[in-house]
């Protein structure tokens, strides 16, 4: 077993392929866990996994091409990876996407129907699908990667800000069955959301050298908040939201 603040823990990253999910695979690993990746993109995801193994010195990172948009697929992922590692200690909640107009009346419902899908269909598969092997945990947790945006919207922003605003509901409702499954004693087990203006990682940063990203979370600093929540206890970050930029 690596030594580490998560020796021993086994955690699904959902969305792994993009940038914040190829820091988000390194860290997990760099801190003991054994990660399991998924994307839709295999050719994306076996890129970060190869990336987290060869930077972690040989971690245990796995990843397996699964299509989130449909709750048999994410349930047979669960299914396999709580067989294969005997456990899940985690759930990280890494799929992403934005469409905006210049406007609120030019807004395109198209957009909305692509952002339902993509922020919270897959939010209502990965947590329906993984509630009961996290709940059979002892330090569980299920993370949602949320936007400023859904707690105060702009006009150009409905569809955007209102899909992750439902995700955020829904991943609330999550965490009041992990607190109800807890009983007197509390739950043992998590749901929180990690809040962000907006990600920025090195890419950006090279294709915009005179911009200043203010208030964006690197993905590498959201890779270490995500680290960092389980070495809080459970009924502290259960149903909160955690800011990691200024609130609005």
């Amino acid at each position: 077993m690596r030594n580490g603040a998560l020796s021993g823990a086994v955690i699904a990253v959902a969305g792994a392929g993009g940038p914040a999910g190829r820091a988000t695979l390194l860290r997990l690993a760099e801190a003991g866990a054994t990660v399991v990746g998924a994307d839709n993109d295999p050719e994306r995801l076996a890129e970060a996994v190869d990336e987290a193994r060869y930077s972690a010195g040989g971690a245990a990172v796995t990843g397996e091409t699964v299509d989130l948009l449909d709750l048999d697929s994410t349930h047979d992922w669960a299914v396999r990876t709580e067989k294969e590692f005997g456990r899940i200690d985690g759930l990280v909640h890494l799929v992403g996407g934005w469409r905006g107009s210049e406007t609120f009346i030019k807004t395109s419902l198209d957009d909305w129907d692509f952002l339902e899908l993509l922020l919270i269909r897959t939010v209502q598969h990965t947590s329906l699908a993984f509630f009961e092997p996290l709940q059979r945990s002892e330090r569980g947790r299920y993370l949602l990667i949320s936007a400023a945006g859904a707690t105060k919207p702009s006009a150009g922003n409905a569809a955007y800000a209102a899909a992750k605003a439902a995700a955020e509901a829904w991943t609330l409702a999550l965490a009041d069955a992990f607190r109800k499954a807890g009983g007197a004693g509390g739950p043992t087990s998590a749901a929180a959301i990690l809040v962000v203006k907006a990600l920025v990682h090195e890419a950006m940063r090279a294709d915009r050298p005179n911009a200043k990203f203010a208030g964006f979370t690197d993905v590498k600093d959201l890779a270490d908040a995500v680290v960092g929540v389980w070495s809080r206890p459970a009924a502290e970050v259960n149903g909160n939201r955690l800011w990691l930029t200024e609130k609005p």
